[in-house]
């Protein structure tokens, strides 16, 4: 059973994080390993649900919560030695809305790897979300498309506006670089251990029909939102003007 004595401990120490990131948005964090306790572990395997698609390894919550002691102890355990590996991302085609027949790639995550992607989602998203701008509305906590559609609404109403251009990146997920991403994320994340994490997580692989494939760039779209969060930072930061990118990768 989950605690709130835990999940106490778990948000204040994230909003610490927030703290220290509104108060110097050139700050680095060296130490966020400490996050990923059992405890907090814990917390993030409670805020998933129950009835999701399952993984390559076809891992429930129900099964996982059988033995979640001892399974979240393995997983804090090979986290601390840097012996944990995400699994590969099963990948399926759903229908794509408005288009009949027309179909998208989705991926999705083994449940264990899910817990870990939630706790990474909260430590970036409390390290970024203080210095985004109020404007921006894309996978952000709270937020949503219609929030966007109305702030729009507001703004034509009351101000000049001549022209609106609509964009949209074509196969974004499929051909982001993971160096650029990487150069990114390390100009606010100094621990090295968190970014190896990272990197294995990019680098886990798509299965897809028995077929496992690994690349340097792109990223599936998977169910879990760390996932969006890392292919969408760079965009968000360059947005809000935030030169995150080093030159000779922007």
């Amino acid at each position: 059973m989950r605690t709130s004595e835990s999940q106490t401990t778990t948000e204040t120490k994230l909003k610490r994080i927030a703290w220290l990131s509104s108060r110097d948005k050139d700050k680095q964090f060296g130490s966020l390993m400490h996050h990923f306790s059992e405890s907090s572990l814990k917390e993030c395997f409670h805020q998933l649900s129950g009835d999701r698609a399952v993984g390559v390894d076809g891992i429930k919550k129900a099964e996982y919560a059988e033995n979640l002691d001892e399974n979240l102890r393995s997983l804090t355990e090979r986290m601390k030695q840097m012996a944990y590996r995400p699994g590969a991302v099963r990948r399926v085609l759903i229908p794509k809305e408005g288009k009949p027949n027309a179909t998208r790639p989705l991926g999705i995550s083994n449940f264990e790897d899910k817990i870990v992607q939630k706790m990474m989602q909260q430590v970036l998203e409390n390290i970024y979300e203080p210095i985004f701008l109020n404007c921006s509305y894309g996978f952000r906590p709270k937020r949503g498309c219609h929030d966007a559609i109305r702030a729009l609404h507001h703004y034509l109403y009351s101000h000049e506006v001549q022209t609106v251009i609509d964009i949209d990146i074509s196969k974004y997920f499929d051909s982001i670089g993971h160096d650029a991403l990487l150069a990114v994320l390390r100009k606010k994340i100094s621990d090295r251990r968190f970014m190896r994490y990272v990197v294995r997580m990019l680098k886990s692989g798509v299965l897809t029909a028995g077929e496992l494939t690994v690349s340097d760039e792109g990223v599936p779209k998977v169910v879990s939102v760390v996932q969006y969060w890392l292919i969408y930072l760079p965009i968000m930061c360059l947005m809000n003007g935030l030169r995150m990118l080093s030159s000779d990768t922007a």
